[in-house]
């Protein structure tokens, strides 16, 4: 078991905010202008700043390298993305994730592996999406054969139908689901909207709540104080990156009063939502 099992809540209505840290365009990336020192630097500012407001976890991300490789990353790439990790857990006491962009499981898994990471985040585990990087499968059976071989308790959370892409068929929200979960062997479930920013569909997470009563599924874009009640009990947590920024604006420093705020209204929200005396496995 991951350190991911910290997450799991005392109470129903405590739901773990897991904060996104979006490091700056990486070494080797387009719009790269910073130096690493400087990259570590703000990552590890955004990683305390989310720990002071009361973020239950963290994601390490390669958000400014767009427009991204749709699959493996340079070896450059890994190594910044590793050392940040690095630097980012050395820096707070709360488990980490690692999403390598747009969809580099290995890249993900190796640097988790190596850095002590807990779990990876997966936009496309199962199945082929079309995206603006081009069609994108996934690859469950390599990520699975890795973990097994590196022997790393790391956790693989999967995007179900991942933002910014579309089915290449008609693909029910349900079959990609059960086809991460089951075929793709998937720890945990995120929805999304459908963008950056965008809310996901209460409705939707409802329906796959009530199909899968013990997986953990996360709401992974779009949460602000004033939507998270529409997603309680049945979420399971929340990821969240934009709004915990300062104004509200993806480029800017994590401020640590909007994590707090962001924090007690999901604890107000649990309290009163219909249910909520049922405490989910996170």
């Amino acid at each position: 078991m991951s350190e991911t099992s910290q997450l799991q809540p005392a109470r129903s209505e405590e739901k773990p905010v897991i904060g996104v840290v979006h490091l700056p365009p990486l070494p080797g990336s387009p719009r790269a202008s910073l130096s690493m020192e400087q990259i570590i630097e703000r990552a590890v500012s955004d990683a305390r700043a989310y720990e002071a407001g009361g973020a239950s976890a963290l994601i390490v991300e390669n958000y400014g390298d767009a427009p991204f490789r749709k699959d493996r990353v340079e070896p450059y790439t890994v190594a910044a993305l590793a050392l940040a990790v690095a630097a980012v857990r050395s820096a707070v006491s709360l488990p980490i994730g690692v999403n390598v962009l747009r969809n580099d499981a290995v890249a993900a898994l190796s640097i988790a592996a190596v850095t002590g990471a807990s779990f990876i985040r997966v936009n496309v585990h199962t199945g082929a999406m079309l995206t603006d990087q081009g069609i994108i499968e996934g690859r469950a059976d390599e990520t699975l054969r890795l973990r097994r071989l590196l022997g790393a308790p790391v956790e693989i959370w999967a995007d179900v139908l991942v933002k910014h892409a579309a089915p290449l068929g008609p693909v029910s929200l349900e079959e990609a689901a059960r086809d991460a979960l089951e075929r793709g062997l998937a720890d945990a479930l995120i929805l999304t909207g459908s963008a950056t920013g965008q809310p996901a569909a209460p409705e939707e997470l409802r329906r796959l709540r009530a199909l899968f009563p013990g997986v953990p599924i996360y709401v992974g874009s779009g949460v602000t104080p004033e939507r998270v009640g529409a997603f309680l009990p049945a979420a399971s947590g929340f990821i969240v990156g934009t709004w915990t920024k300062e104004e509200g604006i993806i480029e800017n420093p994590v401020s640590p009063s909007r994590v707090e705020a962001l924090v007690r209204a999901i604890k107000t929200a649990g309290r009163s939502s219909p249910g909520g005396n049922r405490a989910r496995r996170v």
